[in-house]
């Protein structure tokens, strides 16, 4: 009786390893290592880089007041500069989620100084879990892409990936 639910334990154990890593049912990637990303904001492009070669290239939406950088909570700017991929997170209130590092020390300082905060919760994501109507950019200052994108980004792109993000 033991080496039976040893074995459906191990069975589940798989199967519940599995779903972490096959997500949506997809296949892991397997192609070269994502080493970093660029945002184009002017372009509303977003291209993942494998050294100096683009692999993917992705339409994007950005925050609803794009242009120029981020500079205190509730301006709807995405951000500008170099950044770094923290964390992935499954249970986002969007379709998946790649954090970004935003702000840095400099930004606290200077939202500081206007009396204001800076932000956060800055991420690459998919769409609302929850419906939403309308095209054009919409985020609070995150860069949007298709569910299915978000899920093939998720699986490229590492935490600690460099991301620059251009006007």
């Amino acid at each position: 009786m033991t080496a039976i639910l040893r074995a459906i334990l191990v069975v589940l154990s798989f199967v519940s390893l599995t779903g972490c890593l096959f997500q949506g049912g997809e296949k892991p990637y397997s192609g070269p290592a994502i080493t970093a990303i660029e945002v184009h904001k002017a372009d509303r492009k977003m291209y993942l880089l494998a050294g100096a070669e683009v692999v993917k290239t992705y339409d994007i939406q950005l925050g609803g007041n794009p242009v120029g950088p981020k500079q205190v909570e509730g301006d709807g700017k995405t951000p500008e500069g170099s950044y770094l991929i923290t964390h992935r997170n499954p249970r986002s209130s969007y379709h998946l989620s790649l954090g970004i590092s935003y702000p840095n020390a400099a930004q606290v300082a200077a939202a500081k100084a206007a009396g204001k905060k800076p932000g956060g919760d800055i991420f690459i994501h998919g769409q609302p879990n929850r419906r939403r109507s309308g095209g054009g950019d919409w985020t609070a200052g995150c860069i949007a892409v298709t569910n299915r994108e978000i899920e093939e980004i998720y699986r490229m792109v590492n935490p600690g990936t460099q991301i620059n993000i251009f006007p």
